[in-house]
């Protein structure tokens, strides 16, 4: 995360100053999450926000799913512990892209949302999907243009058909990382359904843009041999990842 920082700052600090962050640890393991403080935007739609650094990393998604927070059964924060948890995968949910350090994929609108409500429980403070307005805010302000696409973004020009390890490009305005590319993450419609916005590491680079959305939908799990479908994996989703924001 220390290479991260840096990497923000610089960027950040050509804008004018590098940008207010915060680590949350995450009790019960070496881990933690760092955050920028996004200003609201100019026209007072979108308030302050703080936002992940990159995408949720295979690294913090594990300790969720595994339960690597608890000792003996117990992890000493009983409304944690009590959080519905995403299952473990039938299969390899990475796809042999990559996982120490790498964007969690295949994941499933419900598991980005338990992700969401494990970590508000462990922490107190109250983490979420970005709405799209959020998600398209952000984009808007990240400073990426075409031109400068290649040096932000992992994409079918690029990727090499995968994922790549989070935050090993250039951060944008905003000092974040990954806006644009390698995974597509989990927003909040309106209506409260998900959204996939950002586009993603088979995306041609100029396919993607800020108001590029693709709803939740039933194919994405066509193939998945289990039965009951899993609602927390998608067999057919190897671009479907998330990153978590706070108002606080």
């Amino acid at each position: 995360m220390g290479s991260h920082s840096a990497a923000g700052a610089d960027d950040a600090g050509a804008k004018g100053g590098a940008p207010e962050t915060r680590k949350e640890p995450i009790a019960g393991t070496t881990l933690e999450i760092e955050f920028v403080k996004v200003p609201g935007s100019a026209d007072g739609t979108v308030k302050p926000l703080w936002v992940a650094r990159t995408e949720t990393l295979w690294d913090w998604q594990d300790i969720c799913i595994y339960k690597r927070d608890q000792k003996d059964g117990t992890s000493g924060n009983a409304a944690a512990d009590a959080c519905t948890r995403p299952t473990k995968p039938y299969t390899a949910a990475d796809r042999g892209f990559g996982h120490g350090g790498y964007p969690a994929v295949s994941i499933s609108f419900n598991s980005a949302k338990a992700f969401c409500e494990w970590l508000s429980a462990k922490t107190g403070r109250r983490y979420r999907l970005p709405t799209i307005a959020e998600r398209q805010s952000l984009c808007e302000r990240s400073g990426i243009t075409a031109a400068s696409m290649k040096d932000h973004a992992w994409t079918f020009e690029n990727a090499k058909d995968a994922t790549r390890k989070a935050g090993s490009l250039k951060a944008d305005a905003l000092g974040l990382f990954d806006l644009y590319g390698n995974v597509r993450e989990w927003c909040v419609a309106p209506d409260g359904t998900g959204v996939l916005m950002g586009g993603g590491f088979e995306d041609p680079a100029a396919s993607i843009a800020c108001t590029a959305a693709l709803a939740d939908h039933e194919d994405w799990n066509a193939s998945d041999p289990q039965f009951p479908r899993s609602i927390w994996w998608l067999a057919d989703g190897p671009w479907a990842g998330f990153r978590v924001v706070c108002d606080e």
